[in-house]
């Protein structure tokens, strides 16, 4: 292991792009490809103009993974506009992202495993 990466960890949770989310309670996000999130992990949406669902836009949650590429957020959505994809993506449009921002504190299960080589730092 390398010294920068005892001094500085990586974060593994990556940001994921957005394809769906639906209008349920609890919502459901599916991600362009698998996430790798684990149960418990907080994210943070972002949903600009052109997608719709623009009501979610900068709320958190903590997730329940369903799928590899599907997890649930504790966000009631069943009245917010419907998630769409535009027909046309220019090329200045900001697809649709969660971020993950922490993890459930009784978990703790995030902070103490990584899955990316400390190469990659």
């Amino acid at each position: 292991m390398s010294i920068q990466a005892q001094q500085y960890p990586v974060f593994q949770p990556a940001l994921r792009i957005i394809t769906n989310i639906t209008n349920a309670y609890p919502a459901v996000v599916t991600t362009s490809f698998p996430h790798q999130y684990k149960t418990g992990l907080i994210v943070r949406l972002i949903l600009t103009p052109g997608w719709g669902m623009i009501q979610a836009n900068q709320q958190m949650s903590d997730i329940t993974v369903l799928t590899s590429n599907t997890f649930s957020i504790n966000i009631d959505t069943t009245l917010y506009q419907p998630f769409t994809t535009p027909s046309t993506v220019p090329d200045n449009l900001q697809y649709p992202q969660c971020i993950p921002t922490g993890e459930v504190n009784s978990t703790v299960y995030l902070a103490t495993v990584n899955i990316l080589p400390y190469g990659a730092v």
